[in-house]
C-alpha cells in the first residue's frame, strides 16, 4: 500500500482533508504539560485525542523537535497518531546529495509522508523517492512573501521556476508516491498548478494564521479528491489562552474541516 492509497481511505472514512501541523513552541505549552517528562509529547498527545476524528493527517515540524527530547516526543506523536489510525506526513524539508540524502530519508522509517526541497536537483531526492510506500511531498509554491524571490523567476523557456519544479516532479512520480506543496496564499498559481500536473496530490500550508484562499485549497489541491490542507497554529493554539485548550483544537479543526467541505461538494 502506498502512502497516497493510504490517504485516500482516510478522507473517504473521515470525509476530510485537514491536516493538522503539530508545531508545539515550548514558549506556547500550556501549564498544564510543563512539568511532564516529555512536554511536547503531552501536547501533542492531548491534540491528538481533541481533533484526531477530523485530521486526515498530522503533519509535525522537524524544526520543533531537534534537540534529544524533541526527537524522542517525535517518535511517541508519531506513534501515538499512528495508534489513533492516522497518518503522518514530517515536514523537514530536507535535501542534499550521496550520503547525507540517504541519512536524512531514513527519517522516513519513522513516518509515512515527508516534505523535501528540490534545490539540489533530482538526484538528491532519489533516495526518498525510491522509497515507493512513502509520500513524497516537493516544495514548489510556497506561502511565504519571499519564495517569489526564486520561485516566480522566469527561466528562458519562458517558465517559472515554480512551474518548472512541477513539471520535474511529475516526471519524478513513477512509483506514484510523489505530491507538491503549494500554499493556500497565491490561489492563482494554485489554480495554474492543478491544471499543469492534474495527477500530483498538493500539501496546501497557509490557511489559517497565514489567511489563505480556503475555495483553492479545497478544490484545487485536490488531485481526485486526495490533497491535504493544513493549518497549524490555527488550530492547535486556539485556546492558548484558555483552560480548555484541547477543547478549543477540537472545535477549530471541526470548523476547518466543515469550511473545507462546503466547497468539496
Amino acid at each position: 500500500m502506498s502512502f497516497f492509497t493510504d490517504l485516500a481511505d482516510r478522507i473517504d472514512r473521515i470525509d476530510s482533508v485537514v491536516s493538522v501541523g503539530l508545531d508545539p513552541d515550548p514558549a506556547r505549552l500550556p501549564d498544564s504539560v510543563r512539568d511532564t517528562d516529555l512536554p511536547r509529547f503531552a501536547f501533542n498527545r492531548r491534540i491528538i485525542d481533541a481533533t484526531h476524528e477530523y485530521a486526515a493527517a498530522y503533519k509535525p515540524n522537524a524544526a520543533f523537535y531537534e534537540d534529544p527530547d524533541g526527537w524522542r516526543a517525535l517518535r511517541e506523536t508519531i506513534a501515538y497518531a499512528h495508534g489513533k489510525d492516522v497518518p503522518v506526513l514530517l515536514d523537514a524539508k530536507r535535501g542534499d546529495i550521496g550520503n547525507t540524502a540517504r541519512q536524512y530519508a531514513d527519517l522516513l522509517e519513522h513516518a509515512d509522508a515527508i516534505t523535501v526541497n528540490p534545490y539540489l536537483g533530482g538526484d538528491s531526492l532519489q533516495p526518498f523517492l525510491s522509497k515507493a510506500e512513502k509520500g513524497v511531498f516537493v516544495l514548489c509554491r510556497t506561502s511565504n512573501p519571499g519564495g517569489a524571490d526564486l520561485q516566480d523567476r522566469e527561466l528562458a523557456d519562458g517558465r517559472t521556476v515554480y512551474e518548472r519544479v512541477a513539471d520535474l516532479a511529475a516526471g519524478w512520480n513513477e512509483h506514484g508516491n510523489v505530491g507538491l506543496v503549494v500554499g493556500a496564499t497565491a490561489p492563482d498559481e494554485l489554480e495554474a498548478l492543478r491544471d499543469r500536473v492534474p495527477d500530483l496530490p498538493f500539501l496546501v500550508p497557509g490557511v489559517g494564521a497565514q489567511g489563505g484562499d480556503l475555495e483553492a485549497a479545497a478544490t484545487a489541491g485536490l488531485a481526485d479528491g486526495v490533497g491535504l490542507v493544513n493549518s497549524s497554529r490555527g488550530i492547535i493554539f486556539a485556546g492558548e489562552d484558555g483552560p480548555n485548550w484541547e477543547r478549543a483544537a477540537g472545535v477549530a479543526a471541526k470548523r476547518l474541516r466543515d469550511e473545507l467541505n462546503a466547497y468539496r461538494g
